[in-house]
């Protein structure tokens, strides 16, 4: 369009700078200013029809994403109601209907604002196909992959790519399981708890997938079993919970845990009996062990539900 605008300008002077020389209607002076004349008005109006062109692309590509956008979340919804509906959308959407599918539900940074900037180029690099919705909240996608193997390039990626945290689903075969998909990204994102795990994938640990799957039920457990180290001052329930955590981490070596807190293996233990004394169970029996690792994981992944819910 540019060069067309050129092209007729250049016309335009040619000939009335033929035309005037031709006739003596104009000094030399006059031409200089007329040439002046003729290319300001092809600069604005090249301006003019960029700018008119930008505001038309921009409208056109808001309209499609809104187009995608609501395709997408016919396919999260499960066609709602309509089964047909979710392979039309799929068809719209590039993805096939049957084949190695995960969701990715990720926190979004601000108030409508992408979790995963250029995710869908990056993964097509990687050769996976995905479909994006953002909402207020969230940045969700659906990423279709060649075989289940390559779930662990798609949580490398989204590692290197996400400024939040992330939830990535089991992988499944169809694209009208994505509801049920969608339900465990969005449990595997609530807990994740540690500030270094960006992504987690459902499938990676199983007790804390529980315990966010049923968060009440899990609050209950924590209150039940973890009551009296709760109710500690701050610094003091900290302590204990982060030792306890800890522990467990180093498959109950108070060595290598002391070492990570950077204290004396006793203090550990010291610790360790303390809220034996405090939830009446003993690390040294495996029951009460595994009670105490249910608690201590309905305290880190729903801080803000850890009260008796019966209360």
């Amino acid at each position: 369009m540019q060069s067309a605008f050129r092209i007729g300008f250049a016309h335009l002077w040619e000939t009335m700078a033929a035309e005037s020389l031709r006739h003596g209607l104009a000094t030399s002076g006059e031409l200089v200013q007329m040439a002046t004349d003729v290319w300001r008005f092809n600069e604005e109006s090249t301006t003019a029809m960029m700018n008119a062109f930008n505001r038309a692309t921009a409208l056109l590509m808001v309209r499609r994403d809104q187009e995608r956008s609501a395709l997408v979340d016919v396919v999260l919804r499960g066609g709602m109601g309509n089964p047909g509906s979710v392979l039309e959308a799929a068809d719209m959407l590039t993805l096939p209907y049957d084949g190695t599918f995960a969701v990715v539900v990720a926190h979004a940074p601000g108030l409508a604002r992408q979790a995963l900037p250029d995710i869908e180029p990056t993964l097509r690099e990687h050769d996976m196909g995905s479909a994006w919705r953002l909402t207020p909240d969230a940045h969700i996608g659906i990423v279709s992959m060649r075989a289940a193997a390559a779930i662990d390039q798609l949580v490398d990626t989204l590692r290197q790519q996400t400024v939040r945290r992330a939830g990535v689903s089991p992988c499944y075969t169809r694209l009208d399981q994505t509801p049920q998909a969608l339900h465990l990204a969005q449990v595997a994102l609530a807990s994740s708890a540690r500030p270094d795990e960006t992504v987690t994938l459902f499938d990676a640990n199983p007790l804390p997938m529980l315990v966010a799957s049923a968060p009440s039920t899990a609050s209950r457990i924590g209150n039940q079993v973890l009551g009296p180290v709760i109710e500690l001052p701050d610094s003091q329930r900290e302590q204990l919970l982060t030792t306890m955590s800890t522990w467990f981490a180093v498959d109950g070596s108070a060595d290598k845990a002391a070492k990570l807190l950077y204290c004396h293996p006793n203090t550990i233990r010291y610790r360790l009996r303390r809220i034996e004394q405090l939830s009446g169970r003993s690390f040294e029996r495996r029951l009460d062990s595994a009670e105490l690792y249910i608690a201590l994981q309905a305290v880190l992944h729903l801080p803000e539900v850890v009260r008796d819910p019966l209360e």
